[in-house]
């Protein structure tokens, strides 16, 4: 699902580069990324997504070279194969908790917002507890229910790759289970990977895999 090679990225102002001699991940796996911070590890998620473009090497997800595709091209690309949990949620503070879960069918072509869509955004809603404030604004959510229309918002598309940056970073103990488990599920039943960065040790043994960047070629 997922291959990098000899990629190299840094910042245009600074700050540090990162490298990755050699990065697979097989369709379907769920896979943990961990490591300090500041070492990169949301930038692997920005250049898997097609966020963020390396200086050199390639970037494939599904067999397709993201690294070579136009901004356009990457934008609609993520759209219609990736699930994204951002750690700032990156929710639209003028939409309803509702509006912001079935948010990429208002701004992808091709994605149909119909009553199977609306009765999948009201499922997520449900399964992580917030089906009582889909018509609240963000600014009225918490942060980990604001967290949960995120992670709401990356599953609804039903897409084939699920990136999450601390998808379970403000919530607690028990809502950190419930999120998961979703997660997994809703990624078994679709044939998803998972490639999740979290600094939470203790959810490791639910993944078929850990990547620590200490393993990654790291310069700063």
């Amino acid at each position: 699902m997922i291959e990098l090679r000899d990629v190299s990225f840094a910042y245009p102002r600074g700050g540090f580069r990162l490298s990755v001699p050699e990065l697979s991940i097989a369709e379907g796996a769920r896979v943990a990324v961990v490591g300090p911070s500041g070492t990169g590890k949301t930038t692997l998620l920005n250049l898997v997504a097609g966020l963020a473009v390396p200086e050199r090497g390639t970037v494939r997800v599904g067999g397709v070279q993201v690294s070579e595709l136009s901004e356009t091209q990457r934008r609609s690309f993520r759209a219609h194969r990736i699930g994204f949990v951002f750690q700032n949620f990156a929710l639209m503070d003028y939409l309803p908790a509702r509006e912001n879960i079935l948010y990429p069918y208002r701004i992808v072509r091709g994605l149909r917002l119909d009553a199977e869509a609306r009765a999948r955004a009201a499922s997520l809603a449900e399964a992580c507890g917030i089906a009582g404030k889909l018509d609240r604004r963000p600014n009225a959510l918490s942060q980990g229910e604001q967290q949960r229309v995120a992670i709401c918002r990356a599953l609804v598309t039903q897409p084939g790759l699920i990136l999450a940056d601390e998808a379970t970073g403000n919530l607690d103990p028990e809502t950190k289970t419930v999120i998961l488990d979703l997660l997994f599920e809703r990624a078994a039943d679709a044939g998803a990977t998972i490639l999740a960065v979290t600094h939470d040790h203790e959810l490791l043994p639910r993944f078929d895999r850990v990547i620590d960047f200490a393993d990654l070629r790291i310069t700063t």
